[in-house]
């Protein structure tokens, strides 16, 4: 695990050292309510400042529905609704992006280290964006692919036979690569890499919180933009 981290850290560093900075506060809310052995429902929740903190950047809602195959494997389906700032000149507002999305979730512990790796798979509509009157508007979408590959790891802090309470340390990394229609997006196969650290406390066996640092590289049409990300996120599962 800390080798895991140690290579994600260092390939980060390597390629955002040319990369435009910028500095923004993330807010999330994962949330899973269960059905019954088999089923459960899925949703989460993030509000994302600009640069600085001066403004919303983004707004997520996604909901889903879980199949529990087995102790270990998790398929979801569901939808994305993403409020997306975006700027022509001077002239900047919030435009919808639909997502439909599928993934699997694979949940493995190699000694006191909870593993999840997670697979996803989305279909992107992204706004086109026309100026009408001095404001922006969405004038149909453009249709874009993309894969994401999630790996995190949770460390108790303490020694418990089963981790119910206490703080914790987490460590996460996912990949996004875009897998169609690549010109909707910017034009390459490489998109982003979200790399993550936090410290958390489980205050009871269905509740955490943590508070942490992202380091978010991005790749746009013609340059890439180093984003360093403070992240408070709540996961509550019911």
């Amino acid at each position: 695990m800390r080798r895991l981290f140690l290579f994600f850290s260092f390939v980060s560093i390597s390629i955002a050292i040319n990369a435009q900075p910028q500095f923004s506060g993330w807010l999330a809310s994962f949330n899973t309510f269960r059905i019954n052995n088999k089923l459960s429902l899925h949703f989460d929740a993030q509000l994302r400042s600009t640069d600085e903190i001066k403004s919303v950047q983004s707004i997520l809602l996604r909901p889903g529905l879980n199949v529990h195959i087995s102790k270990s494997w998790v398929l979801t389906a569901g939808y994305a609704y993403i409020a997306n700032r975006r700027t022509v000149g001077v002239i900047t507002d919030l435009l919808p992006e639909h997502r439909i999305w599928q993934q699997a979730l694979f949940n493995q512990k190699i000694n006191r280290i909870a593993l999840a790796h997670r697979f996803r798979f989305e279909e992107r509509f992204i706004s086109k964006t026309v100026v009408e009157d001095n404001e922006l508007e969405t004038d149909g979408f453009n249709q874009a692919f993309r894969f994401r590959y999630f790996i995190r790891g949770i460390v108790p802090l303490v020694i418990q036979s089963s981790f119910v309470k206490g703080p914790f340390f987490a460590v996460q990394n996912e990949i996004f690569l875009n897998t169609g229609n690549k010109t909707t997006v910017n034009g390459k196969t490489f998109d982003q890499n979200r790399l993550y650290g936090a410290l958390g406390y489980r205050l009871q066996g269905k509740l955490d919180i943590e508070a942490g640092y992202m380091n978010q590289y991005t790749s746009t049409a013609a340059s890439f933009i180093n984003n360093h990300i403070v992240q408070i996120a709540l996961y509550k599962r019911l």
